[in-house]
């Protein structure tokens, strides 16, 4: 730590020591408890406040400043650390019944010399994580470093990198001991995993096999940049060396203090007494599995007395008062069938392994997905194959790999289909992307319950009413099968349906013909076409005033609107290129669908005193919502962004604008309050209208001069 020099004023230095404990407190809620207290924006405020600080007066840095985590160079290579107590692994009980429990308790009781009428064996009963394992140096309740198993004697130094690990805290609350060693586990939970493959694929890069290897690999990267990319978390579950601090008498206890300390220490544990106690959290564990949130390859008993462990002491360097009780692995080999295609909610087809039925997980799996073709090439895998196949929990099983055995013979790889498999529509994929989807989009049956959700948005055609719930009983039970069909809903059929009165149903019947009344903007982006978001749809409405117009444009005429590109332009001639998509929306203005029509072209070239201008909208107005203040910045030319850059003209800031109006002080941006806005707008048109009489003197009002 620092020492303070005496030019940092003491009511500065007090800030930044309180700055210090907010951010450290917040941050044990958020990553140890799950338990946050502030909004993100909050904390980014106090977290800039103390950075702020800590640049004007660099005696106030201190080791343990939540600003010190983002820091580290990347490393020419690891530097050994020989631990002061070894690292000893535990004894694998790979009996996975309940008689590996009654055998352990067995052996602790005859190496106890316990007569058959002494009472049960005192156990503390944990979770065996799925990670790596690490040992964590507290001098005086600082991390001063951190260390990887290795062999158990010597380890590497990977301080750096746990340093960026939220969960671990950089000081230790309460303590001042000399040495305190923490030894625990670092682990990736199965949704930070899922969502980390989801980011490798959509850019098209190697993904990784299962969490435990990816935490691992994390945790030895050499750049701590990377490793921040990576959302590892942490257990804390034993000791190691101990200088200054008396350990409590059970090891449960010890766990407890641990907690106090600020780490995170796993709820799922227990007190065990005797063999029957070990098989009950056995059973409990195992049933629990698949709802954890991450990954587990079994559970630890540990003598909890640690008078009874000294006693017990070890063999071949493993304690004989511990041992680790395995589940049944999830991952297992088995042989690939056949490959089919499945279509998704938005269109995406993916292609579905079918496996001869395995056991893995503790269920049997008989489907895998593959993802993409392109992993699917990656891997290496054809049918016939033997394959791996993994199932963790409640993620869907996935083949991750192919055990490397000869083929018997040729076996050509396999290839998307041309046509959807649902609905005939014909399958794209765009330049660059990954994934081929279905161009059947409101026709295809294997995308209904979207395309309706999607069609009755709030920013779409606003049908207030029709929810997630009842979309799944109107298609499931053949209600409505296009989107056309929801013009037919009558409030006979609607209040017949389950959790549905009357008075709803006649609700969401008024909201169906109100919405007929919108705009061609609204229409286009309700339709859900790949590509045409909001500001798409308004572009393309100016452009082309009327639908007809529209459906009859190729894509050199598309290519014509203003922002649209070739990938927009590819995917709307696609969209109106199939019969069927034209005749939903003919069927759907035919149900009473109107907007006002115009000439595309002259709209498009009227007034637009904003054109040329970015604006940020940021925090809440007096009286307009986010959406009203955009469509009459768009409606005079202007252009709505979503974050602010030194491009940015104006930023329209209401209350609690955060961090987008600190950054527009920042870069000297001009900041507009809603009055502002409104003398802008109005300021523009007159200016606008003044250019036009200039333009047309014709157009302007009689004078009385000369009269």
């Amino acid at each position: 730590m620092t020492s303070l020099s005496s030019d940092v004023p003491a009511a500065v230095a007090s800030r930044a020591s309180e700055l210090r404990d907010l951010l450290n407190h917040h941050a044990h809620l958020y990553y140890v408890l799950d338990a946050p207290a502030l909004p993100d924006a909050e904390y980014d405020k106090l977290f800039q406040e103390l950075q702020a600080l800590e640049a004007a007066h660099p005696a106030l840095l201190t080791a343990d400043s939540p600003t010190q985590r983002v820091l580290g160079r990347v490393l020419d290579d690891f530097v050994p650390v020989r631990h002061a107590v070894p690292m000893l692994s535990i004894r694998t009980e790979t009996d996975t019944e309940a008689s590996g429990a009654v055998n352990f308790d067995a052996r602790v009781r005859r190496e106890l010399d316990l007569p058959p009428e002494a009472p049960a064996v005192e156990y503390a009963a944990e979770l065996k994580f799925d990670g790596l394992a690490i040992n964590l140096r507290y001098e005086e309740g600082l991390l001063v470093q951190a260390a990887t198993r290795g062999n158990g004697e010597t380890g590497e130094d990977v301080t750096q990198n746990v340093r960026t690990i939220g969960q671990i805290p950089l000081r230790l609350k309460g303590v001042s001991a000399a040495v305190i060693e923490v030894r625990g586990e670092v682990y990736m939970r199965r949704d930070d995993f899922e969502a980390l493959n989801e980011r490798q694929r959509a850019a098209n890069e190697k993904t990784f096999v299962n969490p435990r290897n990816t935490a691992a690999g994390a945790v030895r990267q050499l750049d701590p940049a990377l490793v921040r990319q990576r959302p590892l978390s942490f257990f804390a579950y034993g000791l190691g060396e101990v200088r200054g601090w008396e350990i409590p008498p059970t090891h449960s206890a010890l766990l407890d203090a641990l907690a106090a300390f600020g780490l995170p220490v796993c709820e799922d544990r227990a007190v065990a007494r005797g063999a029957q106690g070990l098989i009950d959290f056995h059973r409990a564990m195992g049933a629990k599995r698949d709802e954890l949130p991450f990954d587990i390859d079994g559970v630890v008993y540990k003598v909890n007395n640690r008078e009874q462990q000294r006693r017990l002491g070890f063999v071949s360097r493993e304690p004989r008062w511990a041992v680790a009780h395995k589940y049944p692995a999830q991952e297992q080999v088995t042989r690939l069938d056949r490959i089919d295609i499945q279509v998704g909610r938005t269109g995406k087809l993916t292609p579905v392994a079918k496996l001869a039925p395995v056991f893995v997980g503790g269920t049997t799996v008989s489907n895998a997905t593959l993802h993409n073709v392109f992993e699917l090439r990656r891997k290496g895998v054809r049918i016939g194959d033997q394959v791996i196949v993994r199932r963790a929990g409640d993620v869907i099983p996935e083949i991750v790999g192919k055990v490397e055995t000869a083929r018997p013979g040729y076996v050509p790889n396999f290839h998307m289909p041309k046509h959807c498999p649902v609905c005939g529509s014909e399958v794209a994929r765009e330049k660059g992307g990954i994934d081929h989807r279905c161009s059947g989009g409101i026709f295809c049956p294997a995308q209904r319950k979207q395309a309706l959700l999607h069609f009755a948005g709030r920013r779409a055609m606003d049908i207030e009413g029709l929810g997630d719930k009842l979309v799944d009983q109107l298609v499931d039970g053949g209600i409505v099968t296009s989107l056309p069909g929801l013009y037919k809903l009558g409030v006979a059929k609607l209040a017949a349906l389950d959790r549905m009165a009357e008075k709803s149903a006649q609700n969401l019947v008024d909201a169906l013909e109100k919405s007929k009344k919108t705009t061609l903007a609204r229409f286009l982006f309700a339709l859900g076409i790949r590509h045409v978001g909001e500001t798409t749809a308004k572009d393309l409405a100016k452009h082309f005033g009327h639908m007809d117009a529209l459906m009859a444009a190729d894509e050199a005429k598309l290519l014509e609107v203003k922002d649209v590109g070739p990938v927009v332009a590819h995917s709307v001639a696609s969209f109106f290129a199939e019969a069927h998509n034209r005749e939903v929306v003919e069927q759907l203005l035919a149900a009473g669908i109107e907007y006002p029509k115009t000439d595309g072209a002259v709209a498009a070239q009227g007034p637009q005193p904003l054109a040329g201008k970015t604006f940020v909208l940021t925090g809440t107005l007096p009286t307009l919502s986010r959406d009203e203040a955009k469509e009459l910045i768009e409606a005079a030319g202007g252009k709505v962004s979503g974050s602010v850059s030194k491009k940015t003209s104006f930023v329209v800031a209401g209350e609690e604008a955060g961090s987008k109006l600190e950054k527009a002080r920042e870069l000297g941006l001009a900041i507009l309050d809603e009055a502002g806005l409104h003398a802008l707008l109005a300021s523009a048109a007159d200016t606008a209208a003044d250019a036009q009489v200039d333009a047309d003197p014709s157009d302007a009002p009689a004078s009385d001069a000369g009269a």
